[in-house]
C-alpha cells in the first residue's frame, strides 16, 4: 500500500506540473490502484514447498599415475690403480716355524749310487724328498724335491751265496729345504738295493785252493801213486765249486731306489 501512495504522489505531482491534465493524472491514478491490488493469497493451501535437489557429488579426481623411479646412476669405474691394488691378493702374515714330530715318516729316493765296489764307509751320498712331508695340521713342512744328505756308516759287499744281503748303513746327517740346511736326527728304516755278483776271480780261485791241497794230500795217502794226480785233481775241483760258492756280490743302489726315513726327534723349520 506505501508504494501505492508513493506512486500517486508522484503521479499527482506530475500532473501538477503539467498543468492541464489533473483529471487524466486522477484517473490514472485510480486505475493504477485498482490495478495494483494484489489477489487475495489462500494461505490455508498448503505450500508447495520441497527441498532443492542437492547437486550431484563430483566425481573424484583420478588418481595421478605413479612417478617412474630414477634410473641408478651406474657406479663409476674404478681407476686402473686402484683396480690393480683391489685384485692383488692380500699377503698372508708370515707363520711361525714348523716342527715335525718324532717319528714322522720321509719317503725319498736316491740321487746318487752306491757300490761296495767302488764306495766306501765315510762317504757322503745324496737322497730327494718324493713327497710333502706335513704336521699334523696339514702344513707343509718337507716339500718334495727338497735334498737329504747321508753317511755310508757302513758298507760290505756280500762273500757268499747264501749271504743274500751284505751290508749297507746309512745315517742321515741334515736336509736342505729352501737353501737352508738343517739337522736331522733320522734313521733310515728301509732302502732298496740288489746284489750283483763279481763273478769268479783269482781272489775267489785262491780260497779255494786250501780244499785242492787237501784233496792231493788225501789222494797220495789213500791211492798211492796216482792217487796224488788223482787227489789233485778232485781236489781242485772241489776248490773250484768253492769259489763259485765264495764269489763276492757287490751290493748296488741304483739313483732313483726308494729310502724310507724316520725322524728320531723334533724337527723345527723356519719360515
Amino acid at each position: 500500500m506505501t508504494r501505492t501512495m508513493l506512486i500517486a504522489v508522484a503521479l499527482l505531482a506530475a500532473g501538477a506540473c503539467r498543468g492541464g491534465e489533473p483529471k487524466q493524472a486522477a484517473a490514472n491514478t485510480d486505475s493504477m490502484s485498482r490495478d495494483l491490488q494484489l489477489a487475495p493469497v489462500d494461505t490455508s493451501k498448503p505450500l508447495a514447498d520441497a527441498p532443492a535437489a542437492a547437486p550431484a557429488p563430483a566425481p573424484d579426481p583420478p588418481a595421478p599415475a605413479p612417478k617412474p623411479k630414477p634410473k641408478p646412476k651406474p657406479a663409476a669405474k674404478p681407476s686402473t690403480a686402484t683396480a690393480a691394488k683391489d685384485s692383488a691378493a692380500p699377503t698372508p702374515a708370515p707363520l711361525g716355524p714348523a716342527t715335525l714330530d718324532a717319528g714322522s715318516v720321509i719317503a725319498a729316493a736316491m740321487i746318487d749310487s752306491i757300490n761296495s765296489k767302488s764306495n766306501k764307509a765315510g762317504e757322503t751320498v745324496t737322497a730327494k724328498v718324493a713327497i710333502d712331508v706335513k704336521d699334523a695340521t696339514g702344513r707343509v713342512v718337507i716339500p718334495a724335491g727338497s735334498t737329504i744328505s747321508m753317511t755310508i756308516a757302513e758298507l760290505h759287499e756280500s762273500e757268499r751265496k747264501s749271504d743274500k744281503t751284505g751290508k749297507l748303513k746309512l745315517t742321515p746327517t741334515s736336509v736342505s729345504i729352501g737353501g737352508k740346511s738343517y739337522p736331522l736326527d733320522a734313521t733310515v728304516d728301509s732302502v732298496q738295493y740288489i746284489l750283483k755278483g763279481r763273478g769268479v776271480g783269482a781272489g775267489d780261485i785262491g780260497k779255494g785252493a786250501a780244499g785242492a791241497g787237501i784233496g792231493a794230500i788225501a789222494g797220495k795217502i789213500i791211492g798211492g801213486g796216482t792217487g796224488a794226480i788223482i787227489g789233485g785233481v778232485v781236489g781242485g775241483a772241489v776248490g773250484t765249486q768253492r769259489a763259485v760258492e765264495t764269489a763276492d756280490r757287490d751290493v748296488v743302489v741304483a739313483p732313483g731306489n726308494a729310502v724310507r726315513l724316520k725322524l728320531q726327534s723334533k724337527l723345527v723349520v723356519t719360515s
